[in-house]
């Protein structure tokens, strides 16, 4: 039986970080790579923030209050992010690793619904919606930006959170879309066992080989 060749991908771990700061580090190292750069994914919790992509209309921010909205140059509408939420941001050259943008967000897809998986959760995908979803409510997130041929932004998937704050807004622009998270569907879970058993779907959908780092942007 044939191994399939795998490629590296560098594991970082920000820890909690101001989303503009993340942001404007995910575009320049976008920016800054040339052929020899390593394919990165950043794993990192925000504290809340709404962000509007680049569809984003404003009739879905329903009563964003205290929390700052921020326009983003993202795919897709409003999002929420907070604490208790894992956001991995993979930053991969998509030409040289010879995989297209639907294939990304498959992966990417399908690496949550084998995470939730281990946890006796049956997840799926919903067409022209992309994201993961629990018997129709969504539990994971996701937008991306493409440039140069390499991609930035990624996935929001709620573990253990408070939801308010998405009653004041359309979810990725649908009114009445319930959002959930993985702690009140089986409660023997926690972020960093969730973050390395994505990373580990994510490796093994996608046809990496994780290389994990303590180091911070």
């Amino acid at each position: 039986m044939d191994t399939i060749e795998t490629s590296p991908l560098l594991v970082k771990y920000l820890g909690r970080k101001d989303y503009r700061a993340v942001w404007s580090a995910m575009q320049e190292f976008t920016d800054g790579r040339d052929k020899t750069t390593n394919d990165e994914i950043w794993l990192v919790e925000h504290p809340p923030v709404f962000t509007q992509g680049l569809a984003g209309k404003a009739e879905h921010l329903l009563a964003p209050g205290d929390i700052p909205v921020v326009q983003v140059d993202r795919g897709g509408q409003v999002t929420y992010h907070g604490p208790g939420q894992i956001v991995a941001y993979p930053l991969i050259d998509l030409r040289r690793h010879g995989i297209g943008v639907k294939s990304l967000v498959h992966g990417i897809e399908q690496a949550v619904i084998d995470v939730l998986a281990h946890y006796d959760v049956n997840a799926e995908r919903k067409a022209n919606a992309p994201g993961v979803y629990v018997q129709g409510d969504k539990i994971a997130a996701l937008g991306l930006k493409i440039r140069k041929g390499c991609c930035y932004h990624g996935l929001a998937f709620n573990i253990d959170m408070d939801l308010s704050p998405y009653a004041r807004i359309n979810p990725c622009g649908f009114s009445g879309l319930n959002v959930i998270q993985l702690c009140d569907l089986n409660p023997n879970c926690d972020i960093p066992t969730v973050q390395q058993q994505l990373i580990d779907s994510f490796c093994e959908n996608l046809n990496f080989s994780s290389q994990q780092t303590p180091l911070a942007v």
